[in-house]
């Protein structure tokens, strides 16, 4: 089995504060200086690289003198605030002995729920990359909070694989890659090679949270590598303390697990609508209005709704939930959750009786759904 990155011309890598720090304290140089070497040897190969990485925080902890992660909102922020600036100074040192120049780009999830600033940061990194130039991706945990927060750089990596149309995204870790079931506790568990990306199974079978350091775990490099398969891009998960092997993944050689992008690729809106936007409630679907979604792929009606969970406004984004409570779909409502409470069950005619006002017939278009 040949590694999917020999033939990928863009690429997306993401490596973990385990594989950039000296285990929380402060950034580890020589690491980041063989992660620019490597990539050096990418770009000389004729591809594009995108580099997501952590450690902000883990730097900022270490020039603050402090041992323990904070778990208050404002230190992590502080602590990022200060990181940062010594991330940026590390990389583009690191970058410069090989002639090539980077940028840092800090991007929250409001940044890419907002549909022209999603299409300014794609501008601005495939500029940055016809430029020749490296960029830095990380969160900007310096201003996030919980509502808008990536909760990892996986997440974050997926999405700016779909952001970009990367070919593979390669998560770098400090596991040699998928198993059957956790290696640290199961000495029989065994080396996933390769699977489907989006495979059901794939998610029960990934642990936890990691490090002690970081904030992803294998269940969320699953779920990065389903979200990046909607842009058609593959995933590789790795361990970044295998020597050279970026170099060696690029010259064909497998490493790690191959996670395969067989599901349907949607369109730029659909991605966006499907993994872009935060979620701010939910309405429960009777069996007619699921399989008219699923099957039919049509509009959500208020007729087919029977609960409404959360505090939305017209225009946000919610999830359509069966009766089973899984989610089969996400939209944009045309609704409030006050108002969809009030017309639920009703045929769309009723809307205006009952509102005293309609907007629009349907509770969510099928031009702004997606089927999950």
């Amino acid at each position: 089995m040949q590694s999917l990155l020999k033939q990928a011309q863009r690429i997306v890598v993401k490596v973990g504060s385990s594989l950039v720090t000296n285990q929380g304290t402060g950034l580890d140089h020589t690491a980041l200086a063989c992660w620019a070497a490597q990539i050096a040897t990418l770009k000389q190969m004729g591809k594009e690289v995108v580099l997501v990485s952590s450690g902000a925080i883990a730097e900022g902890m270490q020039r603050l003198n402090w041992d323990i992660r904070p778990t208050a909102l404002y230190e992590l922020q502080a602590a990022a605030a200060v990181g940062q600036m010594g991330l940026a100074q590390a990389y583009a040192s690191s970058f410069c002995h090989h002639a090539l120049q980077t940028a840092q780009v800090l991007l929250t999830h409001e940044d890419l729920s907002n549909r022209k600033r999603y299409l300014n940061a794609r501008s601005t990194l495939t500029t940055l990359l016809k430029l020749n130039i490296i960029p830095v991706i990380n969160e900007n945990d310096t201003v996030a909070f919980d509502e808008i927060h990536f909760g990892d750089n996986d997440t974050l990596a997926a999405l700016v694989t779909n952001l970009i149309e990367a070919d593979v995204l390669i998560i770098l870790t400090d596991q040699a890659g998928l198993f059957t079931s956790d290696p640290r506790k199961n000495q029989h568990a065994k080396l996933l090679s390769e699977v489907s990306a989006g495979d059901p199974e794939l998610e029960e079978m990934a642990g936890g949270v990691g490090s002690a350091i970081g904030s992803g775990g294998m269940q969320s490099k699953v779920i990065a590598a389903k979200r990046a398969s909607r842009s058609g891009a593959h995933t590789i998960i790795a361990s970044g303390h295998e020597e050279n092997v970026l170099i060696r993944l690029a010259q064909g050689e497998s490493i790690g697990t191959q996670l395969l992008a067989n599901m349907p690729i949607l369109a730029a809106r659909k991605q966006w609508l499907a993994d872009y936007l935060q979620v701010r409630g939910s309405v429960t679907l009777d069996n007619g209005a699921v399989n008219a979604l699923a099957a039919a792929g049509k509009s959500l009606l208020p007729i087919g709704v029977i609960a409404v969970s959360g505090d939305f406004e017209r225009g946000e984004a919610v999830s359509c939930l069966d009766v089973k409570g899984r989610e089969i779909a996400r939209g944009l409502i045309n609704y409030s959750a006050v108002e969809t409470q009030k017309i639920l069950k009703q045929a769309s005619n009723e809307i205006e009786g009952i509102l005293g006002y309609v907007d629009e017939a349907e509770l969510i278009h099928r031009n702004n759904l997606v089927l999950l």
